[in-house]
């Protein structure tokens, strides 16, 4: 069962809009004029697939299981390939126990629950901080950000006034101060004033991946003379907007660290939403939330079920 209101999945409707209308498109014309699923459909669908982002791996995964249906029944209608498309990536997003908190409601696992947030800059990192920092707090949740972004120029800033927007208390030093210093006073603090939730910044880019690996592993020690388990929840931001480039920067951050969430930004603006199929599928990570527009409340908690709904409703 869906965990979406109305309004919510009128507004995954309208976000996933450009996505939805680029697939339908290119799967009308791959089916025009046939009456059967048979190789020149699955070639076309392989094509529709892999140029909606889904990615090479996944795409042929999913003709494998297409292709495997199709044998059991030779006569297998094209009407019919929507319904079993939309079954069988429903079936792909189907998460893995993940252990992590799902709604902003939820009950918490740990108090406080620590979520270290990484990405590179410009993928609606800060935005999507502040976003989560709102709904936790709606949720009824005292909610403290940390702000060990150092390096770039104005990120300290920028979370100031997110926190100050929202209403939560933020933790910061000095430009070019030790990000791992400011994770561990963010912490303290955390505890000293009963938090429910901590979500840390980290810096978008550093000179190379063993920079970047090194820095958010010290992050993570530094994290753990407070609370021996943090972070609970590393979350990766991606900008659904730029397809493939996401996936390889879903590999570096893998690389980099223990990522046990994505958070998928921007897709109302774009016909790349498959993104959201081939990277969960891919990297065995739970897509946890996905961004559709600028208000706060177009943050949502995915929802395999009614993404993919959404993705296939026809008008």
């Amino acid at each position: 069962m869906g965990i979406f209101t109305s309004d919510k999945k009128k507004n995954l409707d309208r976000g996933l809009e450009k996505t939805k209308e680029s697939v339908f498109k290119k799967l009308s014309r791959a089916v025009v004029g046939k009456t059967r699923v048979d190789d020149e459909v699955l070639d076309k669908l392989e094509e529709v697939l892999i140029t909606s982002d889904v990615g090479v791996e996944t795409t042929l995964r999913i003709i494998e299981r297409i292709e495997l249906r199709v044998s059991k029944d030779k006569f297998l209608n094209t009407s019919e390939l929507n319904a079993i498309l939309k079954e069988e990536i429903a079936q792909l997003l189907e998460e893995t126990n993940s252990g992590l908190v799902r709604g902003f409601e939820d009950a918490l696992p740990a108090t406080p629950y620590v979520i270290m947030v990484v990405g590179v800059n410009g993928v609606g990192k800060t935005t999507t901080i502040g976003k989560l920092a709102h709904h936790f707090k709606k949720a009824g949740k005292k909610v403290v950000l940390g702000a060990a972004d150092t390096f770039r120029a104005a990120a300290v800033d920028q979370l100031s006034i997110w926190a100050e927007r929202v209403g939560v208390d933020i933790v910061k030093q000095a430009m070019g101060s030790d990000p791992a210093s400011v994770a561990f006073d963010t912490l303290s603090s955390a505890m000293a004033g009963g938090a429910d939730v901590v979500i840390i910044d980290t810096a978008g880019r550093l000179h190379n991946k063993v920079n970047l690996m090194n820095e958010l592993s010290k992050i993570n020690r530094v994290m753990q003379k407070v609370i021996p388990e943090a972070p609970h929840e590393i979350l990766l931001i991606l900008d659904g907007s730029t397809g493939q480039n996401a996936f390889e920067q879903a590999k570096q951050f893998t690389i980099a660290t223990n990522v046990n969430a994505l958070a998928l930004t921007k897709l109302d603006g774009t016909a790349k939403g498959g993104v959201v199929i081939g990277i969960s599928d891919q990297f065995q990570i739970p897509v946890k939330y996905i961004g559709i527009g600028e208000k706060m409340e177009d943050l949502l908690v995915f929802d395999r079920n009614e993404f993919v709904d959404s993705l296939f409703k026809q008008q």
